[in-house]
């Protein structure tokens, strides 16, 4: 498999002794145009990697902020081949990174390795996929891999010992440490108690980057994040934060602030 834009990327971050940024975003969220724009702007705000949701009418990993952004995008018209638009559009004028973050029913109705295709086609790097658990994924991996796509995994705090190093045998790219049980959304307790010990017990059993997510809001929890892992993702307080300015230049250019103070946290530990 050739190396992705993400795997260079992890592999500079390692190289420089800096941590990851991730940031998640609904696609299509207010509309596919203005996505382009969002992801322009993370960019320049620092992101080193951005992750897509693919909107998707039950997103059962999510909480309600993120459920509400793959409503509103589909309301807006999202498909699945304006998605793919989307995506040669970002890539007309930027090379960072970006996954999917995805249900299997979207793929599975497309067509799964046509979607994979397709996806690697208008420049996508990769795939997390919510709801593929390990046992079910052998008829996938192959077009994941002839895609040329990273494979995203995901271990959480309820995830045995002796499955997680099952699980991370499938990954390449990195491994996303789901923080805490439930699903996507801020909280106010920073990062979970039981995080460190769960990144440690998964850095047991994989030499790949372990990116923690899940209720990471605030400069001081993305600081704490960093510290504990390789990389931080960052979902919902993003999403809110642009879907509660103004969709004018000055409402996006105050939401990358936001997310470039987050990004300075992380970098400057």
């Amino acid at each position: 498999m050739k190396k992705t834009r993400l795997d260079k990327k992890f592999a500079e971050l390692r190289k420089d002794g800096k941590k990851g940024f991730i940031a998640y975003i609904g696609a299509g969220d207010p509309t596919l145009e203005d996505t382009v724009d969002i992801v322009l702007k993370l960019e320049e705000a620092g992101v080193d990697l951005v992750e897509l949701g693919l909107p998707f009418s039950d997103p059962l990993a999510d909480g309600r902020v993120n459920q509400d952004a793959a409503t509103r995008a589909l309301d807006a018209g999202a498909t699945f081949d304006g998605v793919m638009d989307c995506i040669r559009k970002i890539r007309e004028k930027s090379q960072m990174p970006m996954i999917f973050y995805a249900y299997l029913n979207v793929l599975y109705a497309r067509g799964f390795e046509k979607a994979m295709a397709e996806a690697a086609e208008a420049g996508i790097d990769g795939f997390l996929i919510l709801d593929m658990p390990r046992e079910e994924s052998g008829p996938y991996k192959g077009a994941i891999k002839a895609a040329n796509l990273n494979n995203i995994v995901l271990i959480t705090p309820t995830t045995p010992e002796d499955r997680m190093e099952k699980i991370v045998k499938n990954a390449n790219g990195f491994v996303y440490c789901v923080s805490r049980e439930g699903v996507t959304g801020v909280r106010d307790d920073g990062v979970a108690t039981g995080a460190a010990e769960l990144v440690g017990e998964i850095k047991k059993h994989t030499d790949l980057p372990v990116a923690l997510g899940f209720g990471i809001g605030t400069p001081e929890a993305a600081a704490d994040a960093a510290r504990i892992a390789d990389a931080v993702v960052v979902g919902s307080a993003i999403v809110n934060k642009f879907h509660n300015n103004p969709h004018t230049d000055e409402g996006r250019a105050d939401a990358a602030a936001f997310v470039a103070e987050m990004v300075r946290a992380v970098k400057e530990i």
